[in-house]
């Protein structure tokens, strides 16, 4: 296999960037955050704006809104069971939402960049632009964040209502 220099410096580059990003992330995933659930809905309403605009600005074509909602789906998909893998707990005394990252979920992210990555040019065989593929993946980015989000939503409601009822 003769890469050209330059794709493996991109490569290479690209491999040294998503370290150091994981690094950082690693080693701040186990601090306790705040979880508040009203501002939950945050980014994915900003993100799905922006989403309905690159679509509404050049709209996909043919199978092109099929493939968006497929993607869509298995951003749904994985983002609910990402959401799982965050460890929320209810503090005793104020029942405020704490929320720390999970390894796994962390791992299931480097995958999914990975396998991205690895796919990287692999939509010939689908007849699909990068246009379509760009769009194919803001929807699959989307339905991730906004079913990881609703997931910590539900399960955080879960939790305080429990321990409200617990006090009781």
């Amino acid at each position: 296999m003769n890469q050209p220099p330059a794709t493996l410096i991109t490569y290479a580059i690209t491999g040294i960037i998503i370290a150091i990003v994981f690094a950082v992330r690693w080693r701040r995933m186990r601090r306790e955050t705040l979880l508040r659930l009203e501002r939950l809905w945050m980014l994915p309403a900003f993100y799905a704006a922006l989403v309905a605009f690159v679509l509404a600005e050049r709209p996909p074509s043919g199978a092109g809104w099929f493939y968006c909602a497929v993607a869509l789906a298995i951003g749904a998909a994985l983002g609910w069971q990402r959401g799982r893998m965050m460890t929320i707990r209810v503090d005793p005394d104020s029942h405020a939402l704490r929320q720390t990252s999970s390894p796994a979920a962390m791992l299931f992210i480097l995958a999914i960049v990975l396998l991205r990555q690895g796919a990287r040019g692999g939509a010939g065989w689908l007849h699909l632009d990068v246009w379509a593929v760009t769009d194919m993946l803001m929807a699959l980015a989307l339905g991730l964040i906004a079913a990881q989000r609703l997931e910590m939503y539900l399960r955080g409601k879960r939790l305080l209502m429990a321990a409200r009822l617990s006090r009781a």
